[in-house]
């Protein structure tokens, strides 16, 4: 993807927080450093981000912002913004898990940006610049069928011309593990979307089952890509997805197994006390002066280096993967003729 049409392929991420990063590309493959993308007018892209007052006082911002103390006094930083942390406005940070996708989504010749939160919104971040002169304007919210478009969260966009008319179609991924067609009925300078055709069902994967299943399976928050992978002239689908499973490791001998339960005992203990530390410092419990602020933070490294170190003496019960999966696009009639056998007809 080169966004900046300058000849060298770039690099565009969202992020848990929701800022968008570009990885402007350069001679031999290179990459420069990560840069936030901006607005035309210079402003941030942060999709679903900004600092909101909740009904009960405190203040949650989502975004790229950072907690600091400073003479014994907490505060967080976001955008060179400055927000104090007190007990009567509490602040609370979190995320938009923004994913991008750059395409020529109005038909214009330049790269637009579609955006997928992880409400399930995709929003469009449309190019009102040129092709080698990129100038972002304000997003908005993509419809189909005349309504919001809206997946089960982590929605993951990917534009490509499924029905092969000539225009843009879209696809989206979702945190289900679904991905979800919303064809393209209007035309490349004017898409009209029409209601969602779901061409990959959701998994049965739930987050931490106990005991975490064996074996590799599809999972949730798909990340899509249509391309036509063997060459045969029809767009397939790679869907990278999250998952966990128990690791493949050999059974534990009786005398491991007793060992291994006094350290969790033992682990679940630590945790606990990390966990009421972690409010005490970054929560409604905060420290009050510098002097019980370092005592908690010493406290918390030493902690946190206890509770690895467990860690590491016991197998982990679980691992979390990031599988990729190959879905092979069949000719129409190929397909329709594979349900007519599998259905008896």
């Amino acid at each position: 993807m080169d966004l900046d049409g300058d000849g060298h392929a770039d690099i565009l991420s969202g992020s848990w927080p929701g800022e968008l990063f570009l990885f402007r590309g350069g001679p031999g493959r290179t990459f420069a450093a990560p840069e936030m993308m901006r607005y035309a007018d210079g402003g941030i892209i942060a999709i679903g981000g900004g600092v909101n007052e909740q009904p009960d006082g405190s203040i949650l911002i989502t975004g790229n912002a950072e907690f600091k103390n400073e003479d014994g006094k907490s505060f967080v930083e976001y955008h060179g913004r400055r927000f104090d942390n007190s007990d009567e406005k509490p602040i609370s940070v979190t995320g938009s898990a923004t994913a991008a996708h750059a395409a020529d989504w109005d038909g214009d010749g330049d790269l637009d940006i579609l955006v997928g939160d992880i409400r399930g919104n995709v929003r469009l971040v449309p190019n009102a610049g040129s092709r080698t002169e990129p100038a972002f304007a304000p997003e908005t919210e993509l419809e189909a069928a005349g309504s919001i478009l809206r997946v089960e969260g982590d929605a993951g966009p990917f534009a490509a011309d499924w029905d092969g008319d000539g225009d843009l179609d879209l696809l989206v991924g979702a945190g289900d593990g679904s991905v979800s067609l919303f064809v393209n009925a209007g035309t490349a300078r004017a898409p009209r979307l029409v209601a969602a055709e779901t061409i990959l069902p959701a998994t049965q994967e739930r987050f931490w089952e106990d005991p975490a299943p064996r074996g590799a399976r599809r999972g949730i928050r798909t990340k899509i890509c249509a391309a036509d992978w063997n060459g045969d002239g029809l767009l397939d689908l790679l869907v990278g997805d999250y998952s966990t499973s128990a690791p493949d490791l050999p059974e534990p001998s009786p005398e491991e197994k007793v060992r291994h339960d006094r350290i969790r005992a033992e682990l679940e203990s630590v945790e606990t006390r990390f966990s009421e530390i972690a409010q005490k410092i970054f929560e409604r419990d905060r420290p009050k002066g510098k002097e019980e602020h370092d005592r908690l933070e010493a406290e918390y490294s030493k902690v946190m280096e206890e509770m690895q170190n467990l860690r590491r003496q016991v197998p982990p019960e679980s691992e979390d993967h990031g599988w990729v999966w190959f879905f092979e696009r069949k000719p129409v009639a190929v397909a329709a003729a594979a349900a007519a056998a599998g259905s008896g007809d």
